[in-house]
């Protein structure tokens, strides 16, 4: 249903002209350095080598993602193909319009990313079992310094002790590819495609603007199609990722002094960057989630932090334990209330 050459068009189109810039800094040197001294740190051990760093363009990531989203929307768009089927004389002209709508939305999803990603641990959460990328978008990365005003070298750096601390987690931690992949694959099977005429027979009528306007301020455009087993799951997937983009910035704040140059003035021009969106970005951030991304970097950071505190390195390692033993929302909010969970886990007889 998703034409992937259209969309990766649109998302060329979107992404704007990319200057070919180079990475401002010895990239395997200090992926090098990261992947030492995030083992070292965390105690986690990948079961494979890591991928080899790659420096790429902002086509070339566009290109890598619209071949994923589409992989991953393939069993809603199947479902819109067959109850298109089933629409009579209106079949043919129906199927255009929503594949060029389809297309045309994750063209425009991808084109607004790669103008803005820096770095990616990149791998396949759903289907295919391709193997993971170090990807790093250069013209991105030397923009972003000097928006901020910050040595290009440092910033190199730090963008890789966080995408290397991904790989960590995601090569070190046998299940959690498969789980993250399983909640995902669960939600997208409750998404069900619904094709209503209005009362001449025409287009579908339109739900009451009132609760669409209340969906959206609840939870941005997603919430607009979440029944209540699609929060559920989704609390589940928000609570997850929370955890793991928390652990990689409490490591990188463990480590960051000792590693990266200038370490203090990076996560504060960050954090300044972070807040201080333009107003056309904040809005197109909160329809695409974005929003709820950068809650999830300071609800999982202030997590880790507070139980590393508590128990250490070992005792916030256990969230990496089982899946059952990651936190909650709630207990995100709470780290004692999961501390005390885990240990009353813990003493349960085997």
């Amino acid at each position: 249903m998703i034409d992937r050459g259209l969309a990766l068009q649109i998302a060329r189109l979107a992404a704007g002209t990319d200057p070919h810039e180079r990475l401002p800094g010895d990239l395997d040197a200090w992926v090098a350095r990261a992947e030492t001294e995030v083992g070292r740190f965390t105690g986690l051990t990948p079961t494979d080598p890591l991928p080899a760093p790659e420096p790429t363009e902002r086509g070339e990531w566009a290109s890598i993602n619209v071949n994923m989203l589409a992989e991953m929307l393939a069993p809603v768009s199947d479902r819109l193909e067959s109850r298109l089927e089933r629409a009579g004389p209106l079949a043919g002209p129906m199927r255009i319009a929503a594949k060029a709508t389809l297309s045309a939305e994750v063209g425009l999803v991808i084109g607004f990313l790669s103008g803005r990603v820096l770095g990616q641990y990149e791998l396949s959460l759903l289907g295919h079992e391709r193997p993971p990328r170090l990807l790093f978008v250069s013209s991105n990365v030397v923009a972003a310094a000097r928006e901020m005003e910050v040595d290009g070298e440092s910033f190199l750096a730090w963008i890789a002790l966080h995408e290397v601390t991904h790989a960590f987690q995601f090569a070190g931690v046998p299940w959690l590819r498969g789980h993250l992949g399983g909640l995902l694959e669960r939600y997208l099977a409750t998404v069900d495609v619904r094709i209503r005429r209005g009362s001449a027979g025409g287009l579908p009528s339109l739900p009451d603007p009132a609760k669409l306007i209340e969906a959206f301020r609840e939870g941005g455009l997603a919430a607009l199609v979440q029944t209540r087993e699609q929060r559920a799951i989704m609390d589940r997937v928000q609570a997850a990722m929370s955890v793991v983009e928390g652990y990689s910035e409490h490591v990188m704040d463990a480590l960051g002094v000792d590693v990266v140059p200038d370490y203090t003035g990076l996560r504060e021009a960050m954090e300044h960057r972070r807040a201080n969106r333009s107003a056309p970005e904040r809005v197109i951030g909160r329809l695409l989630g974005l929003d709820l991304k950068m809650r999830q970097y300071e609800l999982g950071r202030r997590f880790c932090a507070e139980v590393a505190e508590r128990a250490g390195m070992a005792g916030l390692n256990r969230v990496w334990d089982a899946p059952e033993l990651l936190p909650t929302l709630a207990e995100l909010e709470a780290p004692a209330v999961w501390l005390a969970r885990v240990e009353r886990e813990r003493a349960l007889p085997a």
